[in-house]
């Protein structure tokens, strides 16, 4: 390919998993008649993702090696005033790394799909959904305008209510789904707010307009305050980051959201919705390099993040709701790393975990099957020798999430704390404390589940819930023995795990030090040095690999897994001990914290008490008593009074005319006086 893109082929990136979703939607269901099977279904959805992923890899070789560019409108909707509503795409590095990750983890999770799905009634509706989120995604992350991200990031948000509710008939799911959606629409209230404040401002939704003007923007106040207009913007677009990227305290749809299917557990978690909010900051970096204020408050909800969220994975039995929890504590890390002005180290950390924690979700997933649908770690274990890929893949994956040297995490992980370290800003002790607390309890609770499930006595003979085939004698034992998962389950669990190991070692330099975000991502290293000091003491990945294990991030990781091998495979009965002499913080964080309790019954009995409340007393009361039928009730009052002056009698009216003139002239006679 030339240095230029072409949009023809560009177009086709995002269309083509649409063109797949429509007809899997429309012929494959109900809906259409279902007029395509199975197999044609999966087939169309797989293609048009494949060939997303073939053009986006295209794509991203251009960038990286030619230097290719493209930023350009597709389409005008409409002018209003002079403010233009477009569909464009703007391509560079940021863009083409996350169109690969969107389009290649998605391919993993449809194949994937084939074999964990194969026996639900809503199968074809399913890869309908999948790809739906896929095409809806990369509009996001290919959009030149604030629009279209807005477009992308509300489709996003629509379909994951689709995905999470998908098994309708369980009220869990619906509960789950409409968390999410409800959840989300606070945060995006923010974020629109943030919109409507650079339209208004900048007159323009264009990025490379609004940058343009970022300077503008920044000698601005809010009008009526002596705040900066640019903290203001900048906090309002970050609240809707939160909601996305389930940051504290928007983040309570994320791990409920596990009710929805495990391949959507991983479509959501690992590349795709979660990761928007950290894209839009790294995106708008020339905006949040304006404001110091903005910058700080970042880290510390992302410090309160990955490290709170932390505590929670360590007392979950579900085998999803680990990994949901450790998502979140990662999603605070890249969150920290925005906020100290590292957005290539976020970006780079929100790559790495997208390969890792799509592997885990997806190991996650494959042992759920072999355990027939149990998803209780306590009545696991020893799973290895039944699930040997399984076993395998999920290993890797734990090693690259706690930050093993030469894994993937590691680069990105190290990275985070080493920038931290480097800020400036007033939060920045707490965060980096934060940061480094979090590596020992994440390598503690990925390990706990890593032990419970794959090493150990089996226990799953003792489920007190398992779903027996036969009667439940020991006749039936050997139906409840796990089974690796068929080859559409495994392959994509491989493919994952590759790149888990090895993409932070073969990239970090060109994306952390080189020059493979230069256009993309601004940073202002005067004001905010940790990037520069970072490229100042990085001595190659070999180098950086080496030094990591003089460093305490990597002990700590290594004390978070000895600590829970001593606890869950050498002294069982520790765990109850402690869950014993500390049982109120454990029953704080068996509650997580009493947010949902307070969203419950604080605030939406608040919501509902303030709406009855605007309804009988501003409604019924004012509007319709005193407005409403006050008005026709004097009304009447005067009409009844003036009735009985109009009597249809002559006599009457003489006498009232001669009183009339009576009054008028005592009136005069003592005004002359």
């Amino acid at each position: 390919m030339s240095q230029t893109l072409s949009a023809s082929t560009l177009l086709a990136v995002p269309l083509a998993p649409l063109a797949g979703a429509v007809l899997a939607g429309v012929f494959g269901t109900t809906f259409g008649g279902n007029w395509i099977g199975r197999r044609l279904s999966h087939t169309l959805t797989i293609l048009g993702v494949l060939a997303a992923f073939i053009l986006s890899a295209m794509t991203l070789k251009s960038v990286a090696l030619d230097g290719a560019r493209f930023n350009e409108t597709i389409y005008t909707w409409m002018v209003v005033g002079g403010l233009k509503m477009e569909v464009g795409f703007l391509v560079d590095g940021l863009t083409a790394m996350m169109m690969c990750v969107v389009t290649f983890v998605s391919l993993m999770v449809h194949i994937y799909t084939i074999g964990y799905m194969e026996e639900d009634d809503g199968y074809n509706r399913f890869f309908a959904y999948i790809s739906l989120f896929t095409f809806s995604m990369l509009m996001l992350v290919m959009s030149n305008n604030l629009l279209q991200l807005f477009f992308g990031w509300e489709a996003v948000g629509l379909v994951s209510y689709l995905l999470i509710g998908f098994w309708f008939n369980k009220p869990s799911a619906i509960f789950a789904n409409m968390k999410a959606f409800l959840v989300n629409r606070v945060g995006d209230f923010g974020f629109i707010l943030g919109i409507g404040l650079i339209a208004a401002y900048t007159g323009t939704l264009n990025y490379a307009e609004v940058f343009g003007k970022a300077g503008e923007l920044g000698a601005l106040s809010f009008p009526g305050t002596d705040w900066m207009l640019i903290t203001v913007v900048c906090i309002c677009l970050f609240i809707g980051a939160m909601g996305k990227s389930a940051q504290f305290p928007l983040h309570v749809w994320l791990p409920d959201s596990m009710e929805g299917p495990t391949p959507i557990s991983a479509l959501i978690h690992a590349a795709t919705m979660v990761t928007a909010g950290i894209f839009m900051v790294a995106r708008m970096s020339p905006l949040f390099e304006l404001s110091d204020t903005a910058l700080n408050f970042i880290l510390i909800i992302g410090s309160i993040t990955a490290l709170f969220m932390g505590f929670l994975g360590i007392i979950q039995n579900d085998i999803k709701r680990v990994v949901a929890y450790s998502t979140l504590s990662q999603l605070g890390y890249m969150t920290v790393a925005l906020g100290a002005s590292a957005y290539s180290v976020a970006v780079f950390h929100l790559m790495t975990h997208a390969f890792f924690k799509a592997l885990l979700f997806l190991a996650a997933g494959s042992v759920i099957i072999g355990m027939h649908h149990n998803q209780d770690i306590r009545w696991m274990g020893g799973v290895r020798k039944y699930m040997p890929i399984t076993w395998i893949t999920s290993l890797l994956g734990s090693l690259a999430l706690i930050g093993t040297p030469l894994f993937a995490g590691f680069y990105s992980k190290d990275s985070i704390i080493e920038a931290v370290h480097f800020s400036h800003l007033p939060a920045a002790g707490f965060a980096h404390f934060a940061v480094l607390a979090g590596v020992f309890i994440t390598a503690f609770y990925s390990f706990r589940l890593y032990f419970l499930v794959f090493h150990g006595k089996e226990r799953f003979d003792q489920n007190p819930d398992a779903h027996h085939h036969g009667g439940h004698g020991h006749d039936d034992h050997h139906h409840e023995e796990p089974h690796e998962s068929p080859w559409v389950v495994t392959v994509p669990l491989v493919l994952l795990a590759i790149p888990s190991v090895v993409i932070g070692f073969m990239t970090i330099q060109p994306m952390l030090f080189g020059d493979f975000f230069n256009d993309a991502i601004v940073v202002n290293t005067a004001l905010h040095p940790a990037m520069a000091k970072l490229a100042e003491i990085f001595h190659g990945p070999v180098g950086m690999a080496l030094h990591g294990l003089q460093t305490a991030p990597f002990w700590l990781a290594v004390a978070g897994v000895a600590l829970s091998y001593y606890m869950y495979m050498v002294n069982p009965a520790l765990p109850t001990a402690i869950k014993r002499i500390f049982h109120p913080v454990y029953v704080l964080l068996e509650n997580k914290y009493y947010l949902d309790w307070i969203n419950e019954n604080i605030l939406a009995r608040g919501a509902r008490a303030l709406g009855v409340g605007l309804w009988k007393g501003g409604d019924q009361a004012v509007i319709d008593g005193v407005l409403v039928n006050g008005s026709w009730k004097i009304v009447g009052w005067v009409a009844g009074i003036v009735r009985k002056v109009q009597t249809g009698y002559v006599y009457h009216y003489a006498l009232v005319m001669i009183l009339g003139i009576f009054v008028l002239m005592t009136y005069f006679v003592l005004l002359n006086k």
